[in-house]
């Protein structure tokens, strides 16, 4: 299975940061993505917004709060999760939200003060490295008298 998502949109909301009892820091703010579409109908062209919930988990949720505010423009990437809750009146909701595992500011740095370039990834799992092979071929030193042929 794969669950990937990748999307670019302007922060709706600013980030709001909390910390869990643990001390893991949990950041969520907003984004708003558009495509432009020709309507068959009319022909005329229609644009189509979706507002979109990002979550951002540790130290990545941190920088995230102390770089990003509303109108700032981000890709992310990250997963699709569903949310499901039981709402005040006992009826069951729920919706889609991303859960973002890397972020990475679009702002061109001349409408920013800060590195608008700016990336952070969440921590991810190590994973064991592959040795290289070259192409070298090792240097033995060794006489000809120990050659046995």
């Amino acid at each position: 299975m794969f669950n990937k998502v990748i999307l670019i949109g302007n922060l709706t909301r600013d980030v709001e940061l909390k910390y869990t009892p643990s001390g893991t820091a949990i950041a969520k703010f907003g984004i708003a993505t558009n495509r432009t579409y020709k309507d068959n109908l009319s022909g005329e062209n229609k644009q189509e917004v979706m507002f979109i919930d990002i979550t951002v988990f540790g130290r990545s949720a941190e920088v995230a709060n102390q770089y990003l505010s509303k109108g700032r423009r981000v890709l992310i990437e990250g997963r699709l999760v569903l949310d499901q809750w039981v709402d005040s009146t006992g009826n069951k909701r729920s919706k889609h939200s991303i859960v973002a595992e890397r972020v990475q500011f679009m702002d061109s740095k001349s409408s920013s003060s800060d590195n608008g370039s700016y990336q952070f990834n969440q921590p991810e799992q190590k994973k064991p490295q592959m040795q290289q092979k070259t192409n070298e071929i090792p240097s033995i030193d060794i006489d000809d008298d120990e050659i046995p042929f």
